[in-house]
């Protein structure tokens, strides 16, 4: 079954700020946790593991990286499915007025 975006919003089958919150005070408590836990363990390994613990960080970044760019074309997507469904109604709200 098909939904035009203005229903899905409506009906709740499209919930945007349910989607991730990056700043939240849970969201920050988290990466304060995360770095503490980071430093911690970088000054305890040597070197070689350093380096390559380092590396495993780029690799992680690039993927939220690439997560982020997802979740940015889905918000921008549903922005503009939205103007779209407005701009197709436009006529008959402005004629329903007269």
């Amino acid at each position: 079954m098909s939904y035009s975006i203005m229903e899905a919003l409506f009906d709740g089958r499209v919930i945007p700020w349910e989607r991730r919150n990056a700043d939240s005070a849970e969201r920050n408590a988290l990466e304060t946790r995360i770095e503490n836990d980071r430093r911690h363990f970088i000054e305890k390994m040597s070197l070689d593991d350093c380096q390559r613990f380092q590396a495993f960080e780029n690799l992680l970044t690039e993927a939220a990286f690439d997560e982020e760019v997802a979740i940015y074309s889905h918000g921008f997507t549903l922005g503009a499915l939205l103007m779209l469904e407005v701009m197709a109604n436009k006529a008959a709200i402005i004629n329903e007025q007269s």
